[in-house]
């Protein structure tokens, strides 16, 4: 059965913090073979879910660098999984920049690029603009407006959803007085 729990977006940003410029050894490093970002930001929205999703080829999930989904460290991935994410794992909607938080998504397109960078929200600055974390031109505190790019998209996280094993129906044990607990 599928429950719903609250994203910890703070666990997301201070994991952001400690690890935005250096590494942490649990995963592969990717910069420089593809690059890093999307598989950082994908560890700091696991800090703040402690839920993967083991769903072959459309989940996401990282467990060893051969043991992992396209949606851990791909840009269009993660987007595709985390908008359409039904089961297991984070999930959320694309917004404006007024509805982005810190613990959210931005990731930016260049038209010769397409869709290349993926990074986290820490904070805002006094005007309001989005302080990013982010891997592979490693950075923290960085304003978003002093990247270079065509356009940007905002992932807001709603939660996420984790599966917790069914117990029983209590009805009929309730119901004809017999136990609080279903018999098993």
């Amino acid at each position: 059965m599928l429950v719903t729990k609250p994203y910890l977006r703070e666990r997301a940003v201070t994991y952001a913090r400690k690890w935005a410029l250096s590494r942490n050894p649990l995963f592969v490093d990717y910069t420089g073979r593809g690059g890093n970002c999307t598989n950082f930001v994908s560890q700091c929205l696991y800090a703040g879910s402690c839920t993967m999703n083991f769903t072959p080829i459309y989940g996401w999930y990282y467990l060893t660098e051969s043991e992992r989904t396209a949606s851990w460290t791909g840009v269009q991935f993660l987007f595709n999984f985390l908008i359409n994410n039904t089961g297991s794992g984070p999930y959320g909607v694309q917004v404006g920049i007024d509805e982005a938080v810190p613990g959210d998504v931005i990731q930016l397109y260049r038209e010769d690029q397409g869709w290349y960078h993926t990074m986290l929200i820490v904070g805002f600055n006094e005007d309001g603009v989005p302080l990013i974390a982010a891997q592979s031109d490693d950075a923290l505190d960085r304003p978003l407006d002093t990247y270079t790019y065509d356009r940007e998209r905002f992932i807001h996280i709603l939660g996420v959803r984790l599966t917790v094993p069914d117990t029983g129906d209590c009805y009929d044990s309730l119901l004809n007085g017999v136990a609080i607990i279903p018999n098993d």
